[in-house]
């Protein structure tokens, strides 16, 4: 019974009626080929969502650890004009007994904010005699030099660092060379 009008679907209706265990087979290998692709899909959603959930855990902490930054950095300023307070007192008035108090309050008030920065991760970057580093470090001068060129000789304001992340570059001035 084999004409040329017969279809494939006829061909398979033909084989699984004259071989049922053929048609079982068949149908066992679909059901495990859809089981694997649903197999393969959980596992995948699976480990989508603990990268989501790591990633979430990350943000998070990283937002703790950098929730101050603003506050940090505002901060910053109180400490520079400190810096400018005791900088500006000659030698012979810091020497002076009338004002000698005075000094030692404003010592101890810039003291206490570095050790307040220290405590919350704020540090100050270390930048006279070091290399410019374009990521801690804005150059503002080139100035004349027997330093290596591209030593910073001149540090017109500090930098400070919020843990492992910029507050604010130092402002230097950089070695053209000899």
């Amino acid at each position: 019974m084999n004409d040329d009008t017969t279809t494939p679907d006829d061909l398979r209706e033909q084989t699984a009626e004259a071989a049922p265990e053929v048609a079982e087979h068949d149908r066992a290998a679909a059901l495990q080929a859809e089981i694997d692709e649903l197999r393969s899909k959980v596992l995948y959603a699976q480990a989508e969502t603990q990268n989501v959930r790591r990633r979430l855990e990350k943000d998070a902490a990283d937002a703790k650890a950098y929730a101050a930054t603003g506050f940090a950095r505002d901060m910053l300023s109180v400490a520079d004009n400190l810096a400018r307070a005791l900088g500006a007192i000659p030698a012979e008035l810091k020497a002076d007994e009338k004002l000698k108090p005075l000094v030692t309050g404003i010592e101890a008030t810039a003291k206490e904010l570095d050790n307040v920065f220290s405590r919350h991760g704020v540090t100050k970057i270390a930048a006279l005699g070091a290399k410019l580093d374009p990521n801690l470090h804005q150059a503002m001068v080139e100035l004349p030099s027997e330093e290596e060129a591209g030593t910073i000789v001149q540090e017109m304001q500090a930098g400070y660092t919020l843990k492992e992340r910029l507050l604010r570059p130092a402002l230097v001035g950089v070695s053209k060379g000899a």
